[in-house]
């Protein structure tokens, strides 16, 4: 039974929406200002050094904070959080207190790190290359750990053309 879009561009759309990625909830500082956002568009990239590529909505303020250099955390959600989902889903303006009510550990100048992830990597931007509507930001991992034992939050969407 084909179940198949007759419209060409749904049927891209649905297709596209059904590459799976994980979802994260990226950590970022500017000074004394810190955010955090839901990504999904996170995946490994190089073994040496290691890296991960992150793609930003080039709408998104915390981009402006990702310049070469910085750092970023990257917060895996583990299976079941949806606390996490709802809580940076909605995402935040700038100035707005981003981690009120959220057990977080912060270490020095780096980003925080949310103590109900799954695991979290901490990395330096390396690179930024703009692709489209979004700017892809290649992170050299610095240090990361597993913080609980779970499954990463896998993730597909019935449209690929938005979020």
């Amino acid at each position: 039974m084909n179940t198949a879009p007759s419209d060409p561009s749904e049927s891209l759309a649905a297709a596209l929406g059904r590459v799976p990625s994980g979802l994260f909830v990226l950590t970022a500082k500017s000074g004394d200002r810190e955010t955090g956002m839901l990504a999904s568009w996170v995946q490994q990239c190089s073994f040496h050094p290691p890296q991960v590529s992150v793609a930003l909505n080039n709408q998104r303020y915390a981009l402006e904070w990702l310049g070469a250099g910085a750092t970023f955390v990257v917060n895996v959600i583990p299976e079941g959080g949806k606390a996490l989902v709802a809580h940076f889903g909605k995402g935040f303006e700038p100035g707005e207190a981003a981690f009120t009510g959220l057990d977080v550990r912060r270490d020095g100048p780096a980003p925080p790190v949310l103590l109900a992830a799954h695991a979290y990597l901490v990395c330096r931007v390396a690179n930024r290359v703009a692709v489209g509507d979004h700017t892809l930001v290649i992170g050299e991992v610095t240090a990361g750990g597993v913080l609980h034992d779970a499954k990463p939050t896998i993730h597909t969407r019935k449209n690929g053309l938005r979020y």
